[in-house]
């Protein structure tokens, strides 16, 4: 869930995806009203950590749905799914909500639309790790960009350095070098990403609870409908598919990404600082890496972990010396 806003420097959190998804699409700060109760005895830096992992699980179960629905079909139906399960329990109300308020959660949506779908065209052809460090460039420039200290340049130099590390000298998953339309789908990513951030302190501000995050979960997967719709149908109507057992198992993986996350996440901030907030989140493409390798198997080299880590530790830099 990203938490920087324009104007500070608090290295923001990286979805998703999506965008919901992710890694795609995740709530900003605290103005989006009070998250469900839990267990106070819980610590809340282990609510964070189950998030992002529960995050990047519902991004590598993703992929094996790649196959049959195909990536714009999958992200679609994912989305879909997601804005059906806000969209009933948040009610939003919209009259009364300005043009422009609208307008903004459309461009949230878009943003988030174009961040979900990207990343998921980069992990069809990139180890997890890598797309997911590629991605959090985008959170961790508008936290850079925004920053009033000459000392950020290092951390910004320190990020490029660790990209340079997993594009120049990465490995792709048969072994050789890392696919450039891969490449090309996690850098958008990013960029979407950043836009992303921006639009969600516009929408948080003008909408209560998640409200505005099931307005634009809606416009995302609307904006994904042509493309997608098409890809899915075929997917589940072709000879030998099995098309409920196929929407099972989208429903549970929109249910990892990004419905349970949310809750955890929004619960975490209400007990701990944002900067904490920040600093663990910062630590998700590290578990994207986990995870990539626990559930589909990827090893990633030592240059590779080289630059995930110094992604890391200019993100986790950024927040530590930025102004509250």
């Amino acid at each position: 869930m990203p938490t920087s806003h324009p104007g500070e420097t608090i290295a923001p959190t990286p979805a998703t995806a999506a965008p919901p998804g992710a890694h795609s699409g995740r709530p900003t700060g605290r103005r989006f009203g009070k998250a469900p109760r839990r267990p106070e005895r819980i610590p809340a830096p282990l609510l964070c950590l189950t998030a992002m992992f529960l995050v990047q699980t519902g991004i590598a179960l993703s992929k094996p749905l790649f196959g049959p629905l195909g990536v714009s079909g999958t992200t679609f139906l994912r989305l879909g799914f997601a804005a059906v399960i806000l969209l009933a329990v948040t009610r939003p109300r919209l009259r009364g909500k300005r043009p422009r308020d609208l307008a903004a959660a459309t461009l949230l949506g878009m943003a988030s639309a174009g961040m979900t779908f990207l990343f998921a065209g980069a992990i069809d052809r990139l180890p997890m790790g890598t797309a997911a460090t590629i991605e959090f460039l985008g959170p961790l420039a508008v936290a850079l960009v925004f920053a009033r200290r000459a000392s950020h340049l290092l951390w910004a130099l320190l990020a490029a350095g660790g990209v340079a590390l997993l594009t120049l000298l990465g490995e792709g998953e048969g072994g050789g070098g890392l696919d450039p339309v891969g490449l090309l789908f996690a850098f958008g990513a990013a960029a979407c990403y950043a836009a992303y951030i921006l639009f969600t302190d516009k929408v948080g501000a003008v909408f209560e609870g998640f409200q505005g995050l099931a307005v634009s979960m809606t416009a995302g997967a609307l904006t994904l409908a042509p493309f997608g719709f098409g890809e899915a149908r075929d997917g589940l109507t072709a000879p030998g598919a099995s098309p409920l057992a196929l929407l099972a198992a989208v429903a549970g993986v929109s249910l990892l990404l990004p419905v349970i996350p949310y809750a955890l996440e929004m619960t975490a901030l209400r007990r701990m600082p944002q900067r904490v907030f920040s600093v663990l989140v910062s630590l998700e493409p590290a578990v994207s890496a986990l995870v990539g390798l626990v559930v589909l198997g990827q090893l990633l080299g030592a240059p590779q972990l080289a630059g995930i880590a110094c992604v890391v530790a200019a993100s986790v830099g950024a927040t530590l010396t930025g102004r509250r």
